[in-house]
């Protein structure tokens, strides 16, 4: 029992860490009005990460394009997730291309790309992000650490400054992710 108690409190005390400084809150409302602007303006978002980020990147998108809390329209988001995409440009290109190839194929000035690492320092989620400034596109990014390369490629920076294991990051990740679709639902 005792490292269930010690897996909760840990989380808990990220939570806390993170909560304690405004300039997270900051981020967050900078991070929802830019996906807000998007989408009330005719974009899309596409999301992207590796692991537990692509599936936090899958269940951002499903929740805009199905249901977060109340019906509504659905909202343009998708995550890139498509195996048979993947395989393609990993073989082809390697696996560093293959969220950049589908920004190159998909994105457009409007459009908003939310990367997903723990680390920030993912080599395909950071070509992605380029891909997407290179378009004109907005880049939101959820890091983990000390937000690594990608703190430098986006224009709103979400950072969890845990140093320890990701598991504790993508917690905080998957709250934040929750805390912007409910955003956009009450600002649509």
């Amino acid at each position: 029992m005792s490292s269930f108690k010690e897996d909760f409190g840990e989380a808990l005390g990220v939570l806390q860490a993170f909560m304690a400084h405004d300039i997270h809150f900051e981020a967050l409302e900078q991070a929802g009005a830019t996906l807000v602007s998007a989408l009330q303006s005719g974009g899309k978002i596409i999301s992207c990460g590796n692991g537990g980020s692509m599936s936090d990147a899958m269940h951002f998108a499903e929740e805009l394009t199905g249901r977060f809390r109340e019906n509504r329209k659905a909202l343009a988001a998708m995550a890139i997730s498509d195996p048979a995409h993947i395989s393609c440009v990993a073989n082809d290109f390697g696996y560093d291309a293959v969220f950049s190839r589908f920004v190159e194929a998909h994105g457009n000035s409007g459009d908003v790309l939310l990367t997903i690492s723990t680390s920030g320092n993912s080599p395909n989620v950071c070509k992605a992000a380029q891909a997407a400034l290179d378009k004109g596109m907005k880049v939101v990014a959820l890091t983990g650490k000390d937000g690594g390369q990608l703190a430098q490629l986006s224009h709103v920076h979400l950072n969890v400054p845990h140093h320890g294991y990701s598991d504790r990051v993508q917690e905080i990740h998957i709250l934040i992710i929750h805390a912007i679709i409910h955003y956009i639902e009450l600002n649509m």
